[in-house]
């Protein structure tokens, strides 16, 4: 199922949150986010109708096994991307920022020839 870039990008931040904070919060994506609490709330209804996540009695935000494969993939793909172009020399900010854009249109054949690049 193709899920849009916005959608992406919540699922993305979830991991990443989860990663650093061992939890995840509304408020919390919302400021990483740079995007109201009421947009994130939306966001959540959304992705938790289509089974990306799970809300329990607390508000704590869990990927499912869909939301999961989805977060993990561009998030690999981010970091994957971010380092190839710092390692041709782009600073490290441009690098994140073009990195987040690049990682929702990258096809499968560029992405592995990047990897290829990175590999020793």
């Amino acid at each position: 199922m193709k899920i849009h870039k916005s959608a992406e990008d919540y699922l993305e931040m979830i991991l990443m949150l989860k990663e650093e904070k061992g939890e995840v919060r509304s408020i919390d994506i919302a400021a990483r986010l740079n995007v109201t609490k009421p947009s994130v709330s939306y966001a959540m209804k959304h992705l938790r109708e289509n089974g990306y996540i799970e809300m329990d009695k607390d508000s704590l935000i869990t990927l499912t096994a869909a939301g999961m494969q989805i977060a993990q993939k561009i998030y690999t793909r981010h970091k994957v991307i971010r380092q190839f172009l710092m390692q041709i020399g782009v600073n490290e900010a441009d690098a994140g920022a073009d990195a987040c854009e690049i990682e929702h249109v990258i096809s499968p054949a560029t992405f592995e020839a990047i990897l290829g690049q990175l590999r020793p």
